[in-house]
């Protein structure tokens, strides 16, 4: 029963996070988006405005730890989770660590910049804080909304080019 509690939980909480993500598609930016959580309500939410912004630092989750620590008026999120769609790059995941982040749930894995599956595992050293990380997590969702996004872009692409050569 408990499995089958925490399956729905995560599945909740990834959706809201889906719903940051789709917000920064429409936005033109890759699609993350991410959701704090602490005693079963989101405290912050956050997706990816690195274009909007122009800044390196506007990831989803660097934007949603920086609500939450305002919201709860301390750095220190040791009592929440953190619901990403995408695998953390390195820069995310050490932060989460640093942020004393309970557990992390994220959908897919990030190929290229992913620091728990995909390129290293940052939450495996010995940090004075572990994190618990559960991946997978709606996955398919997730995955499908970034392969949207590429197809659209390049699309887009492709039709500035040939505008371009008339």
């Amino acid at each position: 029963m408990i499995d089958s509690t925490m399956n729905e939980r995560n599945a909740f909480f990834m959706k809201k996070a889906l719903l940051e993500a789709r917000k920064a598609y429409d936005q033109g930016e890759v699609p993350v988006g991410c959701v704090i959580v602490k005693d079963d309500r989101i405290i912050a939410r956050g997706r990816n405005v690195r274009e909007q912004k122009e800044s390196v630092l506007a990831h989803a989750e660097l934007i949603a730890l920086e609500k939450a620590a305002k919201k709860l008026g301390s750095w220190r999120l040791d009592e929440c989770d953190v619901y990403v769609t995408l695998e953390p790059c390195a820069m995310c995941a050490g932060a989460l660590i640093q942020a004393r982040i309970r557990r992390l749930v994220y959908g897919t894995r990030e190929p290229k910049f992913g620091a728990h599956q995909s390129i290293l595992n940052l939450f495996s050293y010995p940090f004075n804080h572990q994190v618990i990380v559960e991946s997978g997590v709606l996955e398919a969702e997730s995955e499908q909304l970034l392969k949207a996004f590429f197809q659209d872009l390049r699309r887009q692409k492709a039709l500035k080019s040939s505008d371009d050569m008339i």
